[in-house]
Protein backbone atom coordinates (compact mmCIF):
# COMPACT_ATOMS: atom_id res chain seq x y z
CA UNK A 1 0.00 0.00 0.00
CA UNK A 2 1.38 3.20 -0.75
CA UNK A 3 2.68 5.89 1.85
CA UNK A 4 -0.04 8.07 3.11
CA UNK A 5 0.48 11.87 4.51
CA UNK A 6 -1.77 13.12 7.57
CA UNK A 7 -1.53 16.20 9.55
CA UNK A 8 -3.52 16.22 12.48
CA UNK A 9 -4.10 19.76 13.63
CA UNK A 10 -5.59 20.05 16.80
CA UNK A 11 -7.22 23.24 17.03
CA UNK A 12 -10.24 25.41 18.84
CA UNK A 13 -11.94 24.81 22.70
CA UNK A 14 -13.72 21.88 22.31
CA UNK A 15 -10.55 19.81 21.45
CA UNK A 16 -11.13 19.62 17.65
CA UNK A 17 -8.47 17.37 15.12
CA UNK A 18 -8.77 19.04 12.03
CA UNK A 19 -6.77 16.67 9.61
CA UNK A 20 -4.45 17.31 5.91
CA UNK A 21 -4.37 13.66 3.63
CA UNK A 22 -2.62 12.95 0.81
CA UNK A 23 -0.56 10.29 -0.97
CA UNK A 24 2.92 11.11 -0.08
CA UNK A 25 3.95 11.49 -3.36
CA UNK A 26 1.75 14.09 -4.18
CA UNK A 27 1.59 17.32 -3.18
CA UNK A 28 -2.77 17.26 -3.42
CA UNK A 29 -4.67 17.11 0.21
CA UNK A 30 -8.03 16.98 1.58
CA UNK A 31 -8.75 18.95 4.92
CA UNK A 32 -11.02 16.94 6.89
CA UNK A 33 -13.32 19.38 9.04
CA UNK A 34 -11.82 23.10 8.92
CA UNK A 35 -12.76 24.79 11.68
CA UNK A 36 -11.58 27.48 14.16
CA UNK A 37 -7.99 28.47 13.10
CA UNK A 38 -7.74 28.91 9.08
CA UNK A 39 -4.35 30.44 9.36
CA UNK A 40 -3.34 27.39 11.32
CA UNK A 41 -4.17 25.25 8.85
CA UNK A 42 -3.20 27.19 5.62
CA UNK A 43 0.41 27.55 8.12
CA UNK A 44 0.55 23.54 7.94
CA UNK A 45 -0.53 23.57 3.90
CA UNK A 46 3.02 25.99 3.42
CA UNK A 47 5.24 24.21 5.68
CA UNK A 48 4.31 20.62 4.17
CA UNK A 49 4.54 22.08 0.56
CA UNK A 50 0.70 20.75 -0.29
CA UNK A 51 -1.77 22.00 -2.51
CA UNK A 52 -5.50 22.30 -1.13
CA UNK A 53 -7.90 20.63 -3.48
CA UNK A 54 -11.01 19.82 -1.64
CA UNK A 55 -12.58 20.16 1.89
CA UNK A 56 -14.02 16.53 3.54
CA UNK A 57 -16.96 17.83 6.35
CA UNK A 58 -17.70 14.47 7.86
CA UNK A 59 -20.69 16.17 9.56
CA UNK A 60 -22.20 19.53 9.57
CA UNK A 61 -21.67 20.42 13.18
CA UNK A 62 -20.56 24.03 13.91
CA UNK A 63 -17.50 23.12 15.54
CA UNK A 64 -16.38 21.23 12.24
CA UNK A 65 -17.28 23.53 9.65
CA UNK A 66 -17.03 27.37 10.98
CA UNK A 67 -13.78 27.01 9.17
CA UNK A 68 -15.21 26.29 5.53
CA UNK A 69 -16.22 30.22 4.70
CA UNK A 70 -12.37 31.77 4.99
CA UNK A 71 -11.24 29.07 3.83
CA UNK A 72 -13.02 29.06 0.52
CA UNK A 73 -12.41 32.97 0.55
CA UNK A 74 -8.74 31.53 0.06
CA UNK A 75 -8.82 28.01 -2.63
CA UNK A 76 -11.49 27.86 -4.88
CA UNK A 77 -12.41 23.88 -4.02
CA UNK A 78 -15.14 21.49 -3.62
CA UNK A 79 -16.57 21.21 -0.32
CA UNK A 80 -17.54 17.16 -0.35
CA UNK A 81 -20.53 16.11 1.63
CA UNK A 82 -22.99 13.18 2.44
CA UNK A 83 -26.24 13.85 0.68
CA UNK A 84 -27.93 13.49 3.75
CA UNK A 85 -26.32 15.73 5.64
CA UNK A 86 -27.09 17.99 2.75
CA UNK A 87 -30.79 17.59 2.77
CA UNK A 88 -30.82 17.77 6.92
CA UNK A 89 -28.30 21.10 7.39
CA UNK A 90 -29.40 24.11 5.67
CA UNK A 91 -26.26 25.53 7.85
CA UNK A 92 -23.92 23.41 5.76
CA UNK A 93 -26.13 24.94 2.55
CA UNK A 94 -24.90 28.06 3.24
CA UNK A 95 -21.48 28.06 4.64
CA UNK A 96 -20.10 26.21 1.01
CA UNK A 97 -22.98 27.43 -1.21
CA UNK A 98 -21.74 26.42 -4.79
CA UNK A 99 -18.74 24.45 -3.51
CA UNK A 100 -20.93 21.34 -2.37
CA UNK A 101 -20.32 18.23 -3.82
CA UNK A 102 -22.86 15.75 -2.91
CA UNK A 103 -21.43 12.54 -2.45
CA UNK A 104 -23.36 8.89 -1.57
CA UNK A 105 -22.78 6.46 0.59
CA UNK A 106 -19.37 4.84 -0.72
CA UNK A 107 -18.75 7.05 -3.29
CA UNK A 108 -15.05 7.73 -4.03
CA UNK A 109 -13.00 10.69 -4.59
CA UNK A 110 -8.98 10.91 -6.10
CA UNK A 111 -6.88 12.87 -4.36
CA UNK A 112 -3.23 12.90 -5.85
CA UNK A 113 -4.16 9.72 -8.35
CA UNK A 114 -5.38 8.11 -5.36
CA UNK A 115 -8.95 6.90 -4.84
CA UNK A 116 -10.19 7.74 -0.93
CA UNK A 117 -13.60 6.79 0.26
CA UNK A 118 -16.96 8.31 2.29
CA UNK A 119 -18.11 5.62 4.42
CA UNK A 120 -21.91 7.03 5.12
CA UNK A 121 -22.22 5.94 8.73
CA UNK A 122 -25.18 7.62 10.67
CA UNK A 123 -25.68 8.01 14.08
CA UNK A 124 -24.96 11.26 15.64
CA UNK A 125 -27.02 13.07 12.41
CA UNK A 126 -28.08 11.12 9.56
CA UNK A 127 -25.25 12.55 7.13
CA UNK A 128 -22.52 11.77 9.10
CA UNK A 129 -19.55 10.22 7.08
CA UNK A 130 -16.02 8.79 7.78
CA UNK A 131 -13.26 9.01 5.13
CA UNK A 132 -11.43 6.05 4.52
CA UNK A 133 -7.95 7.17 2.92
CA UNK A 134 -6.13 3.96 2.27
CA UNK A 135 -4.70 2.38 6.03
CA UNK A 136 -6.49 5.69 7.52
CA UNK A 137 -9.81 6.38 8.68
CA UNK A 138 -10.74 9.78 9.56
CA UNK A 139 -14.14 9.45 11.45
CA UNK A 140 -15.11 12.63 12.30
CA UNK A 141 -17.64 12.39 15.39
CA UNK A 142 -18.90 9.00 14.69
CA UNK A 143 -16.39 6.69 16.65
CA UNK A 144 -13.39 8.27 18.87
CA UNK A 145 -11.29 6.39 20.17
CA UNK A 146 -12.71 5.19 23.32
CA UNK A 147 -16.31 6.63 22.41
CA UNK A 148 -18.74 7.40 19.82
CA UNK A 149 -20.32 10.08 19.14
CA UNK A 150 -23.49 11.46 20.84
CA UNK A 151 -27.00 10.35 19.69
CA UNK A 152 -29.47 12.74 21.76
CA UNK A 153 -29.04 15.62 19.28
CA UNK A 154 -31.20 16.67 16.30
CA UNK A 155 -30.74 14.16 13.53
CA UNK A 156 -28.74 12.03 15.90
CA UNK A 157 -30.56 8.18 15.94
CA UNK A 158 -28.79 5.42 18.16
CA UNK A 159 -30.32 2.60 16.38
CA UNK A 160 -28.20 3.67 12.83
CA UNK A 161 -25.23 4.41 14.92
CA UNK A 162 -25.30 0.60 16.22
CA UNK A 163 -25.84 -0.57 12.53
CA UNK A 164 -22.39 1.97 11.35
CA UNK A 165 -20.25 0.61 14.09
CA UNK A 166 -21.39 -3.05 13.53
CA UNK A 167 -21.87 -3.20 10.03
CA UNK A 168 -20.61 -0.24 8.16
CA UNK A 169 -17.15 -0.21 10.12
CA UNK A 170 -16.71 -4.00 10.08
CA UNK A 171 -15.29 -4.01 6.44
CA UNK A 172 -12.67 -1.23 7.67
CA UNK A 173 -9.12 -4.24 8.66
CA UNK A 174 -7.99 -4.23 11.86
CA UNK A 175 -4.68 -2.46 10.79
CA UNK A 176 -6.38 0.67 9.69
CA UNK A 177 -5.48 3.89 12.04
CA UNK A 178 -8.09 5.86 13.24
CA UNK A 179 -7.94 9.49 12.74
CA UNK A 180 -10.80 10.93 15.20
CA UNK A 181 -12.60 14.25 15.34
CA UNK A 182 -11.20 15.47 18.99
CA UNK A 183 -9.16 14.50 21.58
CA UNK A 184 -10.61 12.41 23.58
CA UNK A 185 -8.27 9.28 24.91
CA UNK A 186 -5.15 9.35 25.60
CA UNK A 187 -3.53 8.85 22.11
CA UNK A 188 -4.42 10.68 19.67
CA UNK A 189 -4.62 7.44 16.87
CA UNK A 190 -5.15 4.19 17.40
CA UNK A 191 -5.36 1.01 15.27
CA UNK A 192 -8.45 -0.25 14.92
CA UNK A 193 -7.93 -3.51 16.46
CA UNK A 194 -7.06 -1.86 19.54
CA UNK A 195 -10.40 0.38 19.22
CA UNK A 196 -12.73 -2.86 18.65
CA UNK A 197 -11.21 -4.50 21.95
CA UNK A 198 -11.32 -1.63 23.77
CA UNK A 199 -13.76 0.97 23.09
CA UNK A 200 -17.35 -0.21 24.94
CA UNK A 201 -19.07 0.81 21.87
CA UNK A 202 -18.33 -2.01 20.01
CA UNK A 203 -18.95 -4.93 22.60
CA UNK A 204 -22.54 -4.96 22.68
CA UNK A 205 -23.88 -8.07 20.64
CA UNK A 206 -27.35 -6.49 19.84
CA UNK A 207 -28.82 -3.07 19.27
CA UNK A 208 -31.05 -3.06 22.07
CA UNK A 209 -28.16 -3.19 24.71
CA UNK A 210 -26.25 -0.73 22.61
CA UNK A 211 -29.24 1.63 22.71
CA UNK A 212 -29.44 1.27 26.28
CA UNK A 213 -25.97 2.21 26.74
CA UNK A 214 -25.70 5.03 24.49
CA UNK A 215 -28.87 6.65 25.31
CA UNK A 216 -28.15 6.42 29.49
CA UNK A 217 -29.04 9.84 31.17
CA UNK A 218 -25.69 11.74 31.32
CA UNK A 219 -24.27 13.42 34.27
Amino acid sequence: MEALYVRQLKLGSMDNFVYLVGPKDSDEVLVVDPAWDVNAIEKALVEDGKRLVGVFVSHCHGDHTNGIPELLSNHDVPVYAQRAEVDFSADLRELASGALRQLGPGDTLTVGGRSFQALHTPGHTPGSHCLLAQDALVSGDTVFINGCGRCDMRGGDPEAMYRSLSQVLLKVPDSTRLFPGHDYASVPVAAMSDVRQHNPYFAFPDVSAFVAYRMRPRR
